[in-house]
This record gives structure tokens, sequence and C-alpha cells, in this order.
């Protein structure tokens, strides 16, 4: 059966070996996300060729995402590896301090005391340990705990309501962006921007780092930063999808303010006909069982419900026991909530204005599709835009683009309800219908006498312009 919602999963020490690797993509991986938090240059590129075997072994192509680490502000290493706060405590985050103990522990963010007043809260460990600042001296921020627990070596710290002035990208980010460009990621995920301009600058750094590979990959905003929500519209314009990366953003607008603004997240990418990934702990009880939990399930479908291009998986496929049973449930629990999605193409393109020929056509052939119940629709596409416009509506009919481009093939696969296939084009409009019915048959999409609606530019062999739409049935050519 067709899925719509696609998956994005996170490979690590799990998944890192082709068998494992070929079962998730069998079982419904669709984007492999490489975390550059972890692992070295080497690391990610001899992951990637591993992908693009285990791809090919499955006889499809697949996306990969280069995740980039940011400004994750951690606490330094203490003398046992841990400690434990208790409510009331005094306790010291010192940029000075080399190793930690039970009074302080160091900063890998040197420049975190001059971000911060008294009576300001930090949050550690994912919102775990709560402190607030009495005073800070220096180098030294001293601090009351509110809520304490065990606080381990590089724990994270975020200030409650955000604030922070570190920059989105890194000089390891800048380095990264230059790996990811090497292996030909499709994607690079900026983490922490606050504004436009910091897209705008890793875009940058990633077309120039890419033009020895003739490579320009798509960039995703992950949104997790209080400052980036009143941006959000910004930050859209500037990237090509976001990710909706509901940890750090729950640890500094709360938790109870995320599920409303993942709704509005992603229903904003929708309009503004860019891509949305929802992620953080989606199936995090699977790391270490089998089934997971009802909450998991209504979650993964919320999003799916939502309008969301993809759920994804971090440490449940990276580090877990059971990475493709994740992959595999999550595909089904997808399957399922789209069962009960509902179409409103009629609505939606009540106030549309069509300011564009190839945009126009690619709303036709969805209203055409959806009233005359084809069997699917075809965009003979080169850069995937016509399957990208297409693709920001619900319908129940498949998508299907086919396009001469692998880099479009591949980056087209995290697209909503669209599938896509390899298909050699030329200036032979007869010869080019026929082939691309031939792939349908052959892939087992449509069979003879199946009506489908197909888009094309004329004329033919030309990059952009889709400026043609017919309705045909299989068998014509």
């Amino acid at each position: 059966m067709h899925r719509a919602t696609k998956i994005v999963s996170t490979i690590g020490p799990a998944s890192s070996d082709l068998d494992t690797l070929t079962r998730m993509i069998k079982a419904g991986v669709d984007v492999v996300r490489l975390n550059f938090s972890h692992g070295s240059a080497q690391d990610h590129i001899d992951r990637a060729n591993l992908v693009r075997q285990a791809a090919e072994n499955c006889g499809r192509e697949i996306a990969i995402m280069a995740d980039l680490q940011g400004p994750k502000i951690r606490v330094g290493k203490f003398e046992n590896g841990k400690i434990q706060l208790e409510a009331g405590q005094k306790f010291t985050l010192d940029a000075a301090c080399a190793i930690g103990n039970e009074e302080r522990v160091g900063l890998d963010y040197k420049e975190l005391p001059r971000d911060l007043r008294p009576a300001d809260v930090l949050l550690l460990n994912d919102g775990l340990i709560v402190l607030v600042v009495d005073k800070v001296v220096g180098s030294a921020i001293h601090t009351t705990v509110r809520i304490g627990g065990e606080l381990s070596n590089n724990k994270g710290i975020n200030r409650e309501g955000g604030g922070l002035s570190a920059p989105a990208l890194t000089a390891k980010d800048m380095e990264d962006i230059k790996t990811a460009m090497a292996l030909r990621a499709d994607y690079v995920a900026v983490s922490f921007p606050k504004s436009a301009t910091d897209m705008v600058m890793a875009r940058q750094l990633a077309n120039i780092a890419g033009e020895a590979h003739t490579h320009k990959p798509l960039m995703i905003a992950k949104i997790e930063r209080a400052e980036a929500i009143p941006a959000l519209q910004e930050i859209l314009d500037a990237s090509d999808g976001i990710m909706v990366a509901r940890g750090d953003l729950a640890v500094e607008v709360g938790n109870a303010a995320v599920p409303a603004l993942q709704k509005r997240m992603i229903r904003m990418a929708r309009a503004s006909n860019k891509l949305a990934i929802t992620a953080t702990q989606m199936m995090e009880s699977m790391i270490f069982n089998a089934v997971p939990t009802r909450a998991e399930v209504s979650d993964v479908a919320n999003a799916v419900l939502d309008g969301t291009d993809a759920v994804m998986t971090s440490a449940e496929t990276a580090s877990g026991k059971y990475p493709v049973e994740t992959v595999a449930t999550m595909a089904a629990v997808c399957m399922e909530a789209e069962k009960s999605e509902v179409v409103k193409l009629d609505a939606d393109f009540m106030n549309v204005t069509f300011t564009r020929i190839d945009q126009s056509i690619a709303y036709g052939a969805l209203f055409t599709a959806h009233h005359l119940k084809v069997k699917a629709i075809v965009a003979l596409t080169e850069s995937g835009s016509t399957a990208l416009w297409m693709s920001r509506h619900n319908i129940d009919i498949p998508i299907i683009a086919l396009t001469p481009s692998v880099a479009t093939e591949r980056k087209a696969s995290l697209y909503r309800n669209v599938k896509t296939l390899e298909l050699a084009q030329s200036t032979d409009r007869e010869e080019v219908l026929k082939a691309a019915e031939n792939l349908l048959v052959e892939k087992g999409l449509a069979k003879h006498g199946d009506t489908i609606v197909m888009t094309w530019g004329e004329p033919m062999g030309q990059v952009g312009g889709t400026n043609a739409l017919k309705i045909m049935k299989i068998g014509e050519y």
C-alpha cells in the first residue's frame, strides 16, 4: 500500500551495518539522518557510503540528511563522572573551572555568564534539573537548585524563555558543512537558528562547499529556540523546510506549549510550500521495548493528521535494540492514520491566486484527479517543484514524480505523498510519454485501462516550465 507520510531515521551504532540498514529501508525508511553531534568526518562519509549501498540493494534512492550539532551549551566534566544535586543546594557553573565536583562545574560555552541575570532559570539535562541564578560574578554563575537530580558529564543547558546569544553556526558546523557536501548530503539541518540570517549564511556556506562537487542541498531549519517562534515566517522563507525539534524547544518554551506550536508550524510550512519534519521521542520506549506505548502511537498519528511531511526517529534507531521494528511500527501507524484524513481540495483552492503557469498546472492536476478519482497523478519533472506544490495539499491519490535527475529523486523522497522514480527524458514527447506508461506498469503503480493525470513542460527536455496537463488512459501510447 502507498504511504504518504515519510520516515526519517537516524543511524548510529545499532544501525551502521549493511544488513540492518537494508532491512530498515525495506521496512520504510525514506531519509537517513547523520547526526553530526557524534562521530568523525570519516565516520559520516563511511555511513553515507553504506546508505547508498543499502539503497541500491533495495532498488531505490533515499535521501541523506546531515544534521549539524549547533551551539549545544553544556556543563563540563566531573571528577567522578556525575554528582547528585538536592533542592535548596547552592551550585556554581564556572567557565574557569577545569574539572567539576559537588559544588561547581565548568562550561563549554565560556560566554554563558554574560547572558544571565539574577532570577534567570536554567534547565539542565532536558529540563530534569532546574537552577535559579542568584548572581553572576566574573566567570561564575552562582545558583540555587530548585529541582535536583543526577547531573553527569556534558549535559545540556537551556535558559527558560530562551535568549542565549550563542551563534547558530559554530566553527565545527562550518567544517561539518564541508564534510556534508563531500558526501553529497541531500539535506542539511541547521540547529538552533534564530533568524533568516542564520539560514541564509548556512545556505551560502553549503553552496560554496558544494561547488567542487556540483551539488546544492536543501536546507532544513530546526526550530528549537524560543526566539525562532516570532521569526518563524522569515525563517521559513529562507529555508526549504523546518524540523519541529520538540526536545530543546520544549525546554525553552515549556512542554505544554509544544503541541499547539507543532500544529501551527506544520500549517505554516504547508502554506509556504515548505517541508515539515516532526521529531523527538516519537517512539522513545522502543529504544528498549519491541512495542511502543499507546501514547507514542497517538503522537505519531497526530503528527500525520497535522500534515507533517515526515516523522523522525533518533535514539530509537541510532542506539536502540529494535531499529527495524521501530521503522516498521512507525510506517504502520502512519498508514492507519492516513486512512482518516479529510480531503478538502475545493475549500483549499477557494482563496488561492495562481501567479505562475507551472503552479496553476500543479493545482489543476490535483483538482482534476480528485474529481475524476484517477489512479495516480504523474509529474514529469526535472527540479521536483511541481511535485512539491502538489504535495502541500491532502489528496488520497498518490503523486508520482518521474525525473531524470538522481539528486531530485533523492530530495523528493521527503515530500509527503510523493513517490519518485528515475525516467530519462528527451525532446521526443511521444517517446517520453510511452516510457512513462511502461515504467508505471512495470512498477505496479498502474495497469492498462487505468486513468491518470500527467503533467510536463513543453518543449520537452528543458528544465523548468511545467505547462501541460493531460488526462489519459494507460495503453494510449
